[in-house]
């Protein structure tokens, strides 16, 4: 019973530890409470969870605006996206996160919004003259809200004139411009006009709040004087870096546009700046360059140009055949190939080949094949030289054709005789590959198709198989037959082959009889008369 009890215990201990180490449900918003953020940035509020393993996550407005950003909901938190925040975003935005069905929190956070992105634009015209009047302007742009800006002219340390927009009710932002006239002394040339702009806005904390313009009042000239500087010079190597300087004299200082002459006489806007710089320069950057200054107070303008070549070893633009790489026989083909290079590249172009003979040749960027034939197809190349290098580019023509040059060859003979192996191969060229087959001639002067293949093999050849065999080697572009007549000798049974013997035997013995009966006669006369002359004795018996 005690034992029981301990164990008891321990469990209740082990589940008190187990519970006061699982955390309470709990959520926040980052940032907190309050966020300030400029117009046109980028903001993005965060709602975090503890305590849950599976939140749901809703974001909205107070007042049920849309909520002009994107959600995107993970595991434990949830974010709401502003790019770029705009003015429909200043809003509380409120935060509800579900844990299961019953436990719910919700938070909020007020965005409070504000433009203030750039220094004040300042133009004094015109050009400062003794005893005419001088026009101040300084534009503030794109400002929120304007109800709070204030903004200074001064020159030097004494202020000319102040402005605000207190009253102004624009909802988004607006570019604000102050003016001022007055007449300036022989004693103000080179003094410095200066427009101060404030956003002070009391409990958003944001820099800067004050932004600041100067500019000298000097006497408006220029620009005049214009050049272009080129680094390294107007004719530099491919893949070198050209840097392009235009340098003028002008108050206030210029603006400056970079323009590029095309080929079809078009004019190619660049950049607007001082220097045009190109860190790998190509054949394609070759042309005539114009730097524009522009002087945006009295809207005099001047132009300086440079004429850049870009030198190096060719570059093979395009390898190309017309009609296509894959043309059929009687077709007109041409191969053309372009490069680009300085100075100009001599081309050739020409059939690749290991010997001596090239077969078709052009020194020019065009290789005219009139009605190819099967022999005109292969690789050809395009080689492009100058001074500084060359360049090769391989292109291949595929040409196609009906079957040509089909022949039959029969292995050991067209006759044989019965019994032996007989191996008969056709071959044909043609592209693509031609298809074979071997017919045979009936009895009633029609063929039948009796084999698909280059080779035919008669195993132990028949009397039977005897006969025309054709070879038909066919693609879509043709058909080619070649013709084989077989002839089969039959073997010898036994009882022919002794006729032959008994006609040789008996052809000796119809001469050796009389013979050797002539023999006996003279040996007996020899006998009688002691000797004996053949020749006497055929005399005789004629």
């Amino acid at each position: 019973m005690l034992k029981q009890m301990g164990r008891t215990r321990q469990a209740v201990l082990i589940i008190l530890c187990g519970l006061m180490t699982v955390k309470a449900f709990e959520m926040e918003i980052i940032p907190a409470h309050r966020i300030v953020a400029q117009i046109g940035e980028t903001l993005i509020l965060t709602c975090n969870t503890t305590g849950c393993a599976s939140p749901s996550f809703s974001w909205r407005t107070q007042m049920d605006n849309p909520l002009g950003g994107t959600v995107d909901n993970h595991r434990t938190y949830s974010t709401l996206t502003m790019n770029p925040v705009s003015i429909v975003n200043s809003h509380d935005y409120l935060c509800t996160v579900f844990c299961g069905e019953k436990e719910k929190k919700e938070k909020s956070i007020k965005v409070e919004l504000y433009s203030f992105p750039r220094d004040p634009v300042l133009e004094i015209s015109p050009s400062l003259v003794a005893g005419e009047p001088v026009t101040v302007i300084c534009k503030i742009p794109d400002v929120y809200p304007s109800d709070h800006l204030e903004v200074i002219l001064k020159k030097e340390e004494h202020i000319l004139h102040e402005e605000n927009f207190y009253e102004d009710d624009s909802t988004n932002t607006e570019t604000k411009t102050v003016t001022y006239s007055f007449n300036p002394t022989a004693e103000d040339m080179g003094k410095e006009i200066t427009c101060e702009a404030k956003l002070p806005i009391a409990n958003m904390d944001f820099e800067p709040k004050e932004r600041v313009t100067s500019q000298k009042l000097n006497a408006n000239f220029g620009p005049q004087n214009t050049v272009i500087t080129v680094s390294p010079g107007n004719s530099p190597m491919e893949g070198d870096s050209l840097r392009l300087t235009c340098v003028t004299e002008s108050n206030p200082p210029p603006q400056i546009v970079w323009r590029k002459h095309l080929a079809d006489e078009s004019i190619q806007h660049l950049i607007e700046n001082n220097v045009l710089s190109i860190p790998h320069a190509r054949f394609t950057d070759s042309g005539l360059y114009i730097c524009e200054v522009i002087n945006l107070v009295n809207n005099k303008t001047e132009k300086a140009t440079a004429d850049i070549v870009i030198q190096g070893a060719p570059d093979i633009a395009e390898l190309s055949v017309e009609p296509s790489t894959t043309v059929q026989e009687g077709e007109n083909v041409s191969i053309q190939c372009s490069a680009e290079s300085n100075p100009p590249p001599k081309i050739i172009l020409r059939r690749k080949s290991d010997s001596a003979d090239m077969g078709p040749y052009s020194e020019g960027r065009i290789l005219l094949l009139p009605s190819v034939t099967f022999l005109n197809g292969g690789d050809y190349e395009c080689v492009a030289e100058n001074k500084f290098g060359k360049s090769k580019s391989e292109i291949t023509l595929n040409v196609e054709y009906g079957p040509k040059n089909t022949m039959i060859s029969v292995i050991p003979a067209t006759a044989v005789k019965e019994g032996e192996t007989v191996t008969m191969k056709c071959t044909s060229s043609g592209n693509p590959a031609p298809v074979i087959f071997w017919k045979k001639k009936k009895a009633t002067g029609e063929s039948e198709k009796i084999f698909k293949d280059a080779t035919l093999t008669i195993q132990s050849v028949k009397r039977q198989d005897m006969g025309l065999y054709e070879c038909e080697a066919y693609n879509q572009f043709g058909k080619e037959e070649k013709a084989v007549e077989l002839l089969v000798q039959g073997r010898l049974e036994k009882t022919d082959q002794m006729i032959p013997l008994i006609i040789a035997f008996s052809c000796v013995t119809g001469i050796a009889v009389p013979v050797v009966a002539i023999l006996i006669y003279v040996s007996r006369k020899a006998k009688i008369n002691g000797s004996y002359s053949l020749v006497k004795a055929l005399r005789l018996k004629v």
